[in-house]
C-alpha cells in the first residue's frame, strides 16, 4: 500500500513533472491515455479509467459491461456518471483511493515495459496531475509556476515509480483488494501477474 498524503500541497512546475491532456508530454501518465489495454478474466478493457468508473459498481454488472463497452475513455466516465449518486458501491469514499491504487497497479502489471518507461522517465521529480477542477487527484493552477491540491494521482504514480527502482515489481503479483464485493462481471477479481506487454 503507497503511503498517501492529504493535506493540500504547493507544486513548481518548473520542478516537476506536470501532464495534462493524453497528446502533450507525458499524458500516459493518465488514466485516460489509449495504448495501456487491461484484460481480468478474459474481458479486455481498453483504460484504467473504464477499469476504476466500473469498480464503483460491482453489484451491478450491466452498468460495468456499458462503461467498459465505451471506445473512449470519456465517455466511460460519463456513462458512469448518472450512477453515481444513488448506486455506487456504498463504501466508495473510503475505498476509492485503495482502488485507484490497485487500478494503476493493474494498467503497470499488463503494461510493464510501455508503462514503466514513461513512469522511470520521470525521474526523482513530483509527478502533478494539472486539472481544471479537481485539486484531490490533481491540482489546480495557481499561476504560471504554481499548482496546488491534494495530487493523489500524482503521488500514487512517484510510489510506482519508486517500487519500479527498488525492483519491487519485476516478478511481482497485483493481489485483489481484501474488500467485499470485488467483483468484475459478477465473478471475483484474481490475482494478476506483470507482463512485459499484453500483447505477448
Amino acid at each position: 500500500m503507497i503511503t498517501i498524503d492529504l493535506s493540500p500541497k504547493t507544486y513548481k512546475r518548473s520542478e516537476s513533472l506536470v501532464f495534462h491532456k493524453t497528446k502533450e508530454a507525458f499524458g500516459d501518465l493518465s488514466n485516460m491515455a489509449a495504448g495501456y489495454p487491461i484484460k481480468i478474466n478474459g474481458t479486455h478493457i481498453l483504460t484504467s479509467e473504464a477499469l476504476y468508473q466500473a469498480c464503483r459498481y460491482p453489484h451491478l454488472p450491466d452498468i460495468q459491461k456499458a462503461i467498459i463497452s465505451e471506445a473512449s475513455p470519456m465517455t466511460a466516465k460519463m456513462k458512469s456518471k448518472p450512477h453515481r449518486k444513488t448506486s455506487s458501491r456504498a463504501d466508495w469514499d473510503e475505498q476509492r483511493v485503495a482502488i485507484m491504487e490497485w487500478c494503476l497497479r493493474t494498467k503497470l502489471a499488463m503494461n510493464r515495459t510501455e508503462f514503466g518507461r514513461f513512469l522511470l522517465a520521470t525521474k526523482d521529480k513530483p509527478i502533478v496531475e494539472q486539472s481544471a477542477k479537481d485539486p484531490f487527484w490533481g491540482a489546480l493552477v495557481v499561476d504560471d509556476d504554481t499548482l496546488k491540491g491534494q495530487n493523489v494521482l500524482g503521488q500514487l504514480l512517484v510510489g510506482l515509480r519508486e517500487e519500479i527502482k527498488a525492483g519491487n515489481v519485476e516478478h511481482g503479483f497485483v493481489e485483489p483488494l481484501a474488500i467485499p464485493d470485488f467483483l468484475l462481471y459478477g465473478q471475483p477479481i484474481p490475482k494478476l501477474g506483470f507482463r512485459s506487454s499484453l500483447a505477448q
